[in-house]
Formats: C-alpha cells, structure tokens, sequence
C-alpha cells in the first residue's frame, strides 16, 4: 500500500465517487477536478484528510491543494478510483460544464484577453503618467508640460507606446487571440486586425466629428459609398469581425479542394472577413453607438436626469468593453457648447474610480497571494489615473462580481451627480485627478460623489469576495507559491551541489540501433545543433527508454513524439522520435510517463510503431539533444556504435 492510498480512498469517497467525477488532472501542487455534480462534494471531510491543505473552486474546477508530493498522490487516486487523466487544457474544457452562460461568456472574455493584460497593464500606466504631466495644472496653475521642454519631449514620447497599445495593438491582439483560442490562421488576424486600425480611415476618436461636419472619406463603388471608419480602441468592432473570419475560414477550408487550397481559403477568408467588418459590422456598431448619443443627450438634457444618472452611471463600464463609450466625446462637447459645462464627464469619472475601487477590494482580498498583487497593484493605479482597461479585462471581468460591484458603485454615485448639479468645465482626466475639471461651486459634492464611489464598491466587493471565498483562495495560493518556490530553491541547492562536485555522467542508449552523428541527422535544426549538441540513433526497436536517472519536464501532449527531462544536476535533454513526426498527432505513439515524473535509466518513455512512422513518410532516426549543459564543458558523443537499449554508454558529460 502506498503513502497516499488511504488519503485518496477517503478523498474520492468525500467528493461523491468515481461517478462524480467529469476529469481529473493535476499540477504542481493541487489536485484538479470536474465534478459532475459540485454539490455532492463534502468540503469539510475532504480538509479534514491529512495530506490536504485546502481546497477552492475556480472557474468550474475544484481543487484540492496537496503540496509537491501532489505526482505521487495523483497517481495513488487514480489506481484507487479507476480513473485516469487528461491533460490540464482538457480539464479546463471540460470544467465548463459547470458554469452559467454568464460565467462561460466572461470566462471566453478573459481567455481572449489574456494575452494582452501584459501590454494592457503598460499601456494604462503609460496614460496615467501621461495624464499626471500634460493635464494637470497643479504646478503654479500649469502642468510639468507647459512647464518643461523635457517633459513635454517625454509625453510625446510616451504617446507613441500608449497609441500603439490602445489605438492599435487591443484591436489587431484582440484578432490574433480569438484566431489563436479558435484554431484558425493567426497571421490572417493580425493582418484583420491592422485593416480596422489602418492610417487610411478616419480616426475612430475623430468619427464623431467628422461625420457632423461631412467631411469624411468614403469608399466610392459608384452604386454605393461607404464611410472609411477606424475602429482604434474598439473591443466589439473587433470581436465580431475575428469570429467572422474564424468561420470563413473554416468554410472555405471545408468545401475548398486541396490542392488550391492555399489560394482560395486565405483570399477569400481576409476579403469577406475586411468587407463584412467595414460594410456591415462596423456601420452597425456606429448607428448603435450613435442611437447611445441621442438617448444619453436627451437623458443628460431632460427633466429626468437623476434616474437617466443613475442608469448610465451603471451602464458606462460595459459600454467601454464595447468601445461605444467615445460617442461620449461629442455629447460632452455639445453640453459645453450650449450650458457652459458638462454633467456627463464627472459620471464618467466616477465610474473609472469605482472599477479602481473594486479592484482595491480583491487588492485586501487576494493580499497573501503576490501573483496577483502583480496585476492588481498597477491595474489599480492606471485606473485611478483614468485608463480602465488594465482593471476591467485583468481583472473585474475575469471574477466577474467586481465589476458590478463597481457598477453600482458608480450608480449611486452618479445619482448623487446629477442630483447635485456636479459639472464640469471640460473633459479632463478620468478618474481621480477628473476633481480639476470641475467647476468650483461642485467640487465639494464632487468629493462626496468620489466617497461614494470608493467606499460602495471597495465594501461590496470585499463582502461578495468573502463570501466567495477569494480571501481564502489567496491565502491557499500563497501557500502552494510558498511551497512550490521553496521546492525550487531545494531543487537549485541540488543541482548548484552536483554541479559543483561536477561528477561526470555517463549517458545509456536510448534505443537499440546503430548511433549517427547529430551533424549527419537529415534535418537543418537537428544538424545545425540549433537546439543543442547530441547524437542520434537508427533504431531497431520499439520503445524509447530514458537514458539517464532523470525527472519528466515536458511532455508533447496529443503528439506524443517527444520527451524534455532534466537531471539532478541540471542536465536538460530532449528525445525526439522520429522527424516531423508531430504532423502523425499520435498516430503510433504511446507515452508512458507524464510531467513530473522521476525516471531511471532504462525506464520506459514513449513506444512507437516504426511501420505507421514509415508510412507516414517520416524517418525513425531518433536523436537526444542538450538543450542546457549546466555548467559542464565536455560532452562526448559516440557514432558509429551498434547500441543496445539501457547498456551501451553512447555519450558522457565532464
């Protein structure tokens, strides 16, 4: 019996059986399941079993906390339950079973958004800065712009990386992302996305303008003209057309014959996808942003403006995530022009400093857990200083009851606004510092309706939060941080200690056969030993064995061809079976480790069917590569040996 085996039988009876159990998968330190039913799983026994730390639920998966013996245990459940795994995405897949359509439609939102948070997050602190040196006159009643020759070269320095991540890089990432989650050809999106933004249409922060004064461009067709319009910063415009062309691509590749489907699925992929976008998307989206400006217009205007307040203070935030909100823009600039001010930019304030204060929320919330502070603490600035969307995509979308929270933060602060006649002389700067564009007799209930923003949301947000569980969550994060880099830093100790007694090793052929030359392996990256050094072997066998005592760090999942390990003393190799054969997608291979695992010399890895390989066109030539030497200097390499699998010495580093 193993450590672990009464711990697994307890834990999968706790959570309702084999039955109840839709995938399992786990990593570094925590066990992850889909449960069939989440209810059935009785959360007091299973913390109460001793090898389990704690547990949480997160976006569909429950998952219990182990430690880093979490391979072991995970291999001791599944002999016990019967189940076996699937790989990390897969549950992730399958955890959405367990989600609301609200739930899965924000969880599509993040997966999208993810990969741009980094840029996001840069972007927004860039404008913030931005904001501080060319908006506010607090320096003797002018800003550091006004002031200096260098800071004014600065900001217009910084323009160029704020422009490039908000005017250009949200709407063409935002192609690239949805081609990349949907499968489809990611250049053919990045290249959709630069035709929205294109220096040829009118600016989308100028449209509004420029479609008051007629004077801008069209596409003439001679039957028909259409408007040139960008779509810099806009989220929606984006979405739809990438969607659009991740199903033209599709069909095209579907009734398209092989042979010319190189032409005809690109062509005419990018063509309808670019035309679908500017003749019909896009249209659409500007006569419902413009339907949006008459009706805020008439709201901000008319006799019933507190509740029209109270409606668009709730309604802002998601009209940023559509990009609509820069109709805005004009209607502030009429209210100027006819009243001397505007009661509609201080509710637009208030709503980026209510978001701010949600995520000041989850900021006390998830304080244990630094991960997250790494994202919190700068999408809290930013949007302070006026630029929501670190905030809102990183984060308040992503657990979803931030957000309205800080809606309706900024509901009742908006109500407060308009109830009191809050306005202001121009459009300023978003967020905390929007108080300088306020006329001075609102300042003082300005201030009030900048409390109320904070405290509503920040008090909300750490309710729900709680209640949810977040702080908890986070303390059981930084517990498996904690654990997972103390685990790191003993694994340096190990390797620094081996590779300063600096043993030499001796590497075992991996396969039987006769071993080649890795400079006469018939591939350019082998050859060119641009993954590293190594050597080859011609197999005679069937089944890849490890060379070396080593732990698995990567594992092809789905093409099954390859396997990264690294030694006690830092060593990292890879075996690759086979040329190009990650085209077979499996076909043929068999893996018998998974990550994690800690292997012998000799031990089996992968076993393959040298027959489909042929068929497919592949060579069997196998190689081992050193992708990190860890500090030692001389690695000898052996051809021309006829190798027996787990005996023959083929290679030895000094």
């Amino acid at each position: 019996m193993g450590k672990f085996t009464d711990d697994a039988r307890e834990l999968l009876e706790a959570i309702g059986g084999s039955g109840n159990i839709a995938a399992v998968s786990h990593c570094i330190t925590r066990m992850r399941y889909v449960l069939n039913d989440p209810k059935i799983a009785d959360i007091k026994r299973i913390e109460a079993i001793p090898s389990v730390k704690g547990t949480f639920t997160q976006a569909g998966q429950f998952q219990v906390i182990i430690g880093n013996e979490v391979a072991d245990f995970y291999d001791e459940f599944a002999a016990v339950s019967g189940v076996s795994g699937v790989s990390k995405d897969q549950v992730k897949n399958m955890s959405k079973q367990n989600q609301n359509p609200i739930q899965k439609l924000m969880t599509a939102i993040a997966e999208i958004f993810a990969p741009l948070i980094p840029a996001i997050v840069t972007g927004g602190l860039i404008l913030g800065f931005r904001n501080v040196i060319d908006s506010m006159a607090i320096f003797g009643g002018m800003t550091l712009v006004e002031q200096s020759q260098f800071w004014a070269g600065m900001d217009s320095f910084l323009w160029l990386i704020g422009e490039a991540v908000f005017h250009v890089g949200i709407p063409v990432g935002l192609c690239w992302s949805i081609m990349k989650k949907m499968g489809g050809t990611e250049m053919l999106g990045i290249i959709l996305g630069l035709t929205l933004v294109s220096g040829q249409l009118t600016n989308a922060y100028g449209v509004a303008q420029a479609l008051a004064d007629g004077t801008i461009n069209k596409w003439d067709f001679g039957f028909a003209q259409v408007n040139m319009i960008g779509y810099q910063s806009q989220v929606l415009p984006a979405i739809l057309a990438a969607f659009t062309l991740v199903y033209l691509e599709r069909f095209f590749k579907k009734i398209s014959p092989k042979v010319l489907s190189m032409i005809i699925v690109p062509f005419f992929s990018i063509l309808l996808a670019v035309m679908a976008a500017h003749f019909v998307l896009g249209p659409i989206g500007w006569k419902i942003g413009s339907a949006i400006s008459s009706v805020v217009y008439a709201g901000i205007s008319g006799s019933f403006r507190v509740i029209f307040g109270a409606i668009f203070g709730f309604l802002y935030a998601p009209l940023v995530i559509t990009g609509l909100h820069h109709m805005s823009n004009a209607i502030d600039l009429q209210l100027i022009s006819d009243y001397g001010g505007t009661m509609l930019w201080p509710m637009i304030a208030l709503s980026n400093i209510a978001q701010g204060a949600a995520v000041l929320g989850m900021m006390v919330l998830q304080r244990k857990s630094a991960r997250a502070q790494e994202l919190n603490i700068p999408s809290w600035i930013s949007c302070w200083l006026g630029v929501t969307e670190p905030a809102m995509f990183g984060i308040n979308l992503k657990y979803v009851y931030p957000f309205f929270c800080g809606m309706t933060g900024s509901a009742l602060a908006a109500i407060v606004s308009t109830a009191s006649g809050v306005t202001a002389n121009a459009i300023g700067v978003g967020g905390v510092p929007g108080i300088l564009s306020i006329q001075p007799k609102s300042i003082m209930w300005f201030a009030i309706c900048m409390a109320i923003a904070i405290v509503v949301p920040f008090l909300l947000t750490m309710i729900v939060g709680h209640r949810k569980g977040t702080d908890r969550e986070a303390v059981l994060e930084a517990a498996a941080e904690a654990e997972a880099e103390a685990l790191a830093v003993e694994k340096a100790a190990e390797q620094e200690a081996a590779v300063a007694a600096h043993a030499p090793v001796d590497f075992q052929a991996f396969l039987s056969g006769k071993t080649v030359a890795i400079e006469d392996v018939p591939d350019q990256t082998f050859a060119a030993k641009i993954l590293g050094d190594g050597i080859a072997i011609d197999p005679t066998d069937t089944v890849l064995v490890a060379p070396v005592d080593s732990e698995v760090v990567q594992v092809m999942d789905g093409s099954n061809h390859a396997v990264g390990l690294v030694m006690a003393n830092g060593i990292e190799y890879l075996l690759h079976v086979g040329l190009d054969t990650v085209a077979m997608n499996g076909d043929g291979f068999e893996i018998h480790v998974k990550l994690g695992d800690k292997v012998k010399a000799g031990d089996k890895l992968i076993t393959f069917d040298p027959e489909k390989i042929k068929a497919a066109g592949h060579p069997l030539i196998t190689m081992m590569v050193i992708t990190d030497d860890a500090g030692y200097e001389n690695f000898r390499f052996d051809a021309g040996l006829d190798a027996a699998a787990g005996g023959t010495v083929i290679a030895r580093a000094e």
